[in-house]
């Protein structure tokens, strides 16, 4: 799966790790629709740190179509709101 972090670029993420990116997609949904702003603060963060930890990034030169488009790490919540499609940030599998 190919993501792109707005601001900084993108990362080729292996499928064993996709679950685990809805999940946390998932929570930062839910966070949204509670108007929790601390728990999608956290969950957009924690979404952003995995995306950097377990895909390798691409060379700038190396520009592929993205499967998930994520906001950086410091977006607000209206921001995201604006990106949200019918399956979240990162689409499933």
């Amino acid at each position: 799966m190919i993501v792109r972090i707005l601001n900084d670029g993108q990362y080729q993420v292996d499928d064993q790790h996709v679950a685990h990116l809805n999940t946390i997609d998932e929570r930062l949904g839910e966070a949204i629709d509670r108007g929790d702003g601390a728990g999608f603060a956290e969950d957009l963060a924690t979404l952003v740190r995995l995306v950097r930890v377990h895909g390798t990034k691409l060379a700038p030169e190396e520009l592929r179509r993205s499967d998930a488009v994520l906001p950086p790490a410091d977006a607000s919540m209206e921001e995201v709101r604006t990106l949200l499609g019918a399956e979240g940030l990162v689409p499933g599998t």
